[in-house]
């Protein structure tokens, strides 16, 4: 069992940043890969960012690349998602994900999920 735990979320005006924050614990974190997911009510689970298990490789969806930044510390268990230039349409709640082994985009390929965590951007 990975227990996954998200923290940073809130509401920023466009422009804005936020820094959203993953602390995990239980398995070895290092053998997961991790990913960031977001919601909103009546969308389905669409893929944020992620991250292979050494940090080597990254991938990011085509609406948050050149604005977002993933990044993981092994030794302190965390994953981490800087969020930069944020627009009214990055409000969701942002979920942290991990896998085993190899990285994807799916949300089906994660095994384990934290509870979530709001960000609001403010027009």
């Amino acid at each position: 069992q990975v227990q996954l735990v998200e923290s940073g979320g809130g509401l920023v005006q466009a422009g804005g940043s936020l820094r959203l924050s993953c602390a995990a614990s239980g398995r070895i974190f290092s053998n997961y890969a991790m990913g960031w997911f977001r919601q909103v009510p009546g969308k389905e689970r669409e893929f944020v960012a992620a991250i292979n298990w050494i940090g080597s490789s990254t991938y990011y969806a085509d609406s948050v690349k050149g604005r977002f930044t993933i990044s993981r510390d092994n030794p302190k268990n965390r994953v981490n998602l800087e969020m930069n230039s944020l627009k009214p349409e990055d409000t969701a709640v942002y979920y942290c994900a991990a896998k085993l082994m190899l990285v994807t985009t799916t949300p089906a390929g994660y095994d384990y999920w934290g509870q979530g965590t709001q960000v609001t951007v403010s027009s």
